[in-house]
């Protein structure tokens, strides 16, 4: 049976994927004929070319050198993108892709079965497949069935929307680039790589041979590294640029109260308080567990975001199938409960103020939370610092697991559960903060087992249940509230806006009216 005939999404998934909330002037009107450049502000810089290095800092590149297998629209089915038709077969086991015959990737070489196969190769290693890598997990093997025809086989049966947030998730690069996608970009996207500017800039043209018709709407991209949110709000105030993407909530609901356009898209992260637990007092699993209640969730939301989020104990947005309110309850902010868990813990105040809390010091929110946090430890007598790093340095520490604890965002929350092994603290495999073997096998055990329960709703919800109270047991991250990852705010003059699953940055559809 045709994918395109089969409901694959839950009406919940599919309400959220519809969520595309902008607010202030213009912001619902209809893209036009365009032109000029779109000159975008960012707070951080970019960390790489490859689409499989899945992070939030990559989120203003990925969806315009690249495009992925299919996509997912705002009523929560999937589209065709690169992949113009596919089908799941009866038992699961399979996918099979036809791909479009009229797609070329920069360097000029035609996208067809040969390149998807090399990508898929890099996914499935994982020395090479970083974020991608766990996604992969339950492919068997693949074949190449024709010029553009290609089949994915499972090692079981798997459900629909694992299939198809799979391909969604793989974008497709160009065999010759692979070995230097980092920093040489190799992909099919509506715009290509002009110039890199390390720390300042990103220049992209419009890619004249694009195979969507009328894209992208302007002829070029200027993204520009601004550093903080001071900097980029008064950057779109002077007219210096058209936008922010990733801004602050705070800074966001200050310019869309002067006029500016706030749009938040379907996909939000969760803040995560991500713990080493091969260091210090965090090997003491009871010390961890203590954090449930030490986050005070509603203030860190309120200060660090204005509100615009959920509060969560659990690392899903509220459409994801795994989530669990109760958990909120159970785990409000509570410190006696806090100082029950850290006496039974048998740590020292010493022992237990023995560690640093790394802080992007770009970041005021980070910034905030951060200090909140460290106010609350410090009524409880436990007395850290917080390690402010910017630039660099702080991506540097942060990718390669080089710290005991820090405040970051994960993303694939609101798509099938297992996704979250995609995020680094999370990944089952090559974890870059945990090590190898993984420490918390009863996790890795909980995420084998919502890949290959295809039971009934009850074994399937059996299944959730149990990775929730894994997740809780373990506690190597501890999560706080949901927030816009890809937050944008605009001039009045910008129209055109796509949302996307991951709230990445699309700016092929994207005009300005000068």
């Amino acid at each position: 049976m045709s994918i395109q005939r089969r409901r694959l999404l839950s009406a919940t998934v599919a309400l959220s994927l519809g969520t595309f909330v902008a607010s202030g002037i213009n912001a619902t009107a209809e893209a036009q004929d365009g032109g000029g450049t779109l000159r975008v502000a960012i707070l951080q810089d970019v960390s790489n070319f490859d689409p499989q290095s899945f992070l939030s800092l990559n989120f203003p590149l990925i969806k315009n050198l690249y495009d992925s297998l299919l996509e997912y629209g705002p009523d929560g089915e999937p589209l065709p993108s690169l992949a113009s038709a596919w089908t799941i077969a009866d038992d699961n086991m399979s996918v099979s892709l036809t791909l479009r015959d009229d797609v070329t990737f920069h360097s000029g070489a035609p996208m067809d079965a040969e390149a998807v196969a090399a990508t898929l190769a890099k996914a499935a290693d994982p020395e090479t497949g970083q974020n991608v890598y766990a996604t992969m997990a339950p492919v068997a093997d693949w074949t190449v069935d024709g010029p553009h025809a290609l089949t994915l086989n499972f090692k079981g049966p798997i459900p629909d929307r694992q299939i198809t947030d799979l391909l969604q998730f793989i974008s497709v690069i160009d065999p010759a680039g692979i070995d230097t996608v980092a920093t040489v970009p190799a992909g099919t996207g509506a715009f290509t790589l002009v110039e890199r500017v390390l720390g300042q800039s990103v220049q992209m043209a419009a890619n004249p041979n694009y195979w969507r018709d009328g894209e992208p709407r302007v002829d070029e991209l200027l993204i520009t590294v601004f550093g903080d949110n001071d900097a980029a709000s008064a950057a779109l105030e002077s007219d210096a640029v058209d936008m922010i993407y990733g801004g602050g909530g705070r800074a966001a609901v200050r310019l869309r109260d002067s006029g500016y356009q706030l749009i938040q898209g379907p996909g939000p992260l969760v803040q995560i308080f991500r713990i080493n637990t091969t260091r210090g007092p965090f090997q003491n699993e009871q010390f961890r567990q203590a954090f449930n209640y030490l986050l005070d969730r509603e203030a860190i939301l309120r200060v660090g975001y204005a509100g615009l989020g959920v509060v969560t104990a659990l690392p899903w947005a509220p459409a994801s199938p795994a989530a669990d309110p109760s958990y909120n309850e159970t785990y409000a902010f509570d410190l006696d409960k806090a100082k029950e868990l850290l006496d039974a813990s048998g740590l020292s105040p010493d022992e237990m103020s023995d560690w640093q809390l790394l802080v992007n010091g770009a970041d005021q929110d980070a910034v905030t939370i951060s200090q909140l946090v460290q106010g609350t430890l410090a009524e409880l007598g436990i007395n850290v610092e917080l390690d402010l790093r910017q630039g660099a340095e702080f991506t540097d520490a942060m990718l390669g697991g080089d710290y005991t604890a820090i405040f970051a965002g994960i993303g694939n929350i609101q798509k099938f559960p297992s996704r979250i092994a995609t995020n680094s603290i999370y990944r089952t495999v090559n974890n870059p903060i945990l090590g190898e073997p993984h420490p918390h096998q009863d996790y890795v055990a909980a995420i084998e087992r919502v890949n290959t329960t295809l039971g009934s709703d009850e074994e399937v919800q059996a299944a959730y249940d149990n990775l929730n109270e894994v997740l809780v047991e373990a506690s190597f991250g501890i999560p706080t509230n949901t927030f816009d990852v890809g937050l944008m705010v605009a001039a009045p003059d910008v129209s055109g806006f796509t949302p996307d699953i991951d709230n990445m940055l699309v700016a092929r559809t994207i005009t300005v009216a000068r």
